[in-house]
């Protein structure tokens, strides 16, 4: 009896990794994509970005000295980067989000219900974009 148990756990086993690869198809692996919305030009991804910085930002980060997140930038930087976010070459779509969403210092951290996700995304792509 023990014999026809390993067979059938056996048989078992052979079943359902054929079930779960042919559930599976090859077309079902992920493939990543630079760009926010794929169906989008790459322009109007920009576009997006933009606006929700300037919504969402810009009133602390724009050009002015009463941009308290321009000027705290420029005395923590002394000039060796620019202070404006937008003049930025190397900020990081990681560390744009990670600072939206965390804050620091001065700047208090956005929640979700504040800025959605997609929101954020745009704007780390905006800022983080190479011109």
């Amino acid at each position: 009896m023990k014999g026809i148990d390993i067979a059938i756990v056996g048989l078992t086993a052979l079943v359902m990794t054929a079930t779960v690869a042919a559930a599976t198809p090859a077309a079902a692996t992920p493939s990543v994509s630079w760009k926010l919305f794929p169906d989008r030009p790459a322009e109007a991804q920009v576009t997006a970005g933009k606006a929700d910085f300037m919504n969402s930002c810009a009133i602390c980060h724009a050009a002015g000295a009463d941009r308290p997140g321009t000027t705290s930038l420029q005395f923590k930087y002394g000039g060796r980067v620019p202070a404006l976010l937008e003049q930025r070459t190397d900020l990081t779509v990681a560390a744009v989000k990670y600072f939206i969403r965390h804050g620091i210092a001065m700047m208090p951290s956005f929640r979700k219900t504040e800025l959605s996700d997609a929101q954020v995304e745009a704007i780390a792509n905006y800022l983080a974009r190479k011109p």
